[in-house]
């Protein structure tokens, strides 16, 4: 099955829980990726991104990716911070379009750049408008966004049609790694209203209170990456269990 329709299958279902690792910091100790996969997958996450907002090597990024698939059968997706980050060890990329950046490299530049290594690689493509909420923390500064402010939740439901309207498969709303504030529910109120593919946020998600409104503002996908990346296995098992446990029994 591919990874969009088991995407779609899923939030039908019921929303899901993503973790997100940035490669980096798991250089010296690739054994303890793997260990965190197992125990994701225990929980009851449904699949693993990898990716940042800086420029990992392939090396680098089929050494993570193969230690997790040796502890887990989690779906694997790559979430680009540029062309290098490309690999076919994945399951799929999000082949995504900043589409609030201030530079076209961003919105379609590194896209047609990397469409010719996502295609040799074989790896199953998943577009993606990926928008920037203010603050927007490292993305917004490397991709040179433009964030959409937190209190103008019409701004941010025009992008995300847009992006529906160009045909992509998912909206992903990002406030950015280590945020203080997860996205206003509001504003992702207003774009569920606006669209109909799955709705993916992420960025200052890191307890079961942020999730509830989140949850009930109707997205369809939730994405931690700092909660999931720092400490021991057990100390993430620790803070993401309750997280995942109101995501997988949310009842819409």
């Amino acid at each position: 099955m591919k990874i969009i329709d088991f995407i779609r299958k899923e939030v039908e279902k019921g929303p899901m829980h993503f973790a997100l690792f940035d490669p980096d910091p798991f250089n010296e100790n690739l054994s303890h990726i793997g260990e965190k996969a197992k125990v994701l997958e225990k929980i009851g996450t449904k699949a693993i991104m990898i990716g940042g907002s800086t420029s990992v090597g392939p090396s680098l990024l089929d050494d993570v990716i193969s230690s997790i698939k040796q502890n887990c059968s989690l779906p694997v997706i790559l979430f680009p911070g540029n062309i290098s980050g490309i690999t076919k060890k994945a399951d799929a990329i999000f082949f995504m379009s900043l589409l609030n950046s201030r530079n076209p490299y961003w919105i379609t530049g590194a896209q047609v750049l990397g469409a010719p290594l996502v295609k040799r690689s074989g790896i199953e493509p998943i577009s993606m408008g990926y928008l920037v909420i203010e603050p927007g923390g490292t993305v917004s500064f490397i991709g040179d966004a433009k964030p959409i402010p937190r209190n103008k939740p019409s701004i941010a439901a025009s992008y995300a049609l847009a992006a529906q309207y160009f045909g992509m498969s998912l909206v992903y709303l990002e406030a950015g790694s280590g945020v203080k504030d997860p996205i206003p529910a509001e504003l992702i109120r207003a774009v569920r209203r606006s669209v109909q593919v799955p709705l993916i946020v992420g960025g200052g998600v890191r307890t079961e209170e942020d999730v509830k409104p989140i949850l009930k503002a109707g997205a369809d996908i939730i994405v931690t990456g700092t909660v999931a990346e720092n400490g021991s296995p057990d100390e993430m098992k620790k803070k993401l269990s309750p997280i995942i446990k109101c995501i997988n029994s949310f009842k819409r």
